[in-house]
């Protein structure tokens, strides 16, 4: 097999490049997601921190809500995390879909369905992610209180 047939006939490097395009789009996605709840998980992660270094000074009221709220950011932390490595497999499985697709390509072998198990399970992984995403967006909106009379 000379150069140019590897690039651009049977096997070749292009056909690989060109079924490689979605995945990699899919990888950019998850990608912001990952930047997205990384973030999350640090607010939450920065808030505990805020809560413990002022401890100290709050009153037996304040220090039963702050512990209220201690609780539910131990729980957003965790789901943040889960979601977090779902969606971090589901990188990491979108990225052996393309080496897969690569080496179909380039030895000629049938690992279609090899692509296909690994792509259905990016895909739960990135449901597993964006459900823990969703939850962990559910307790941050529904466990905050504001007290308005704090500002009269």
């Amino acid at each position: 097999m000379t150069l140019p047939s590897i690039l651009l006939g049977e096997g070749s490097i292009a056909a690989a490049i060109q079924l490689a395009i979605a995945p990699v789009f899919l990888l950019t996605g998850i990608a912001g997601l990952l930047n997205v709840m990384a973030t999350r998980l640090s607010r939450v992660i920065d808030r505990a921190r805020t809560i413990e270094h002022e401890w100290s000074g709050f009153t037996d009221k304040a220090r039963t809500l702050a512990l209220r709220e201690f609780r539910y950011l131990e729980l957003r932390r965790r789901v943040c995390s889960w979601s977090i490595n779902f969606c971090t497999a589901a990188a990491l499985l979108i990225c052996f879909v393309i080496v897969t697709l690569f080496v179909d390509e380039i030895i000629s072998t049938d690992m279609k369905l090899l692509a296909s198990l690994l792509f259905i399970l990016a895909m739960l992984a990135l449901t597993g992610g964006l459900t823990c995403f969703l939850r962990e967006v559910y307790l941050a909106t529904h466990t905050i209180t504001f007290d308005p009379t704090q500002f009269e």
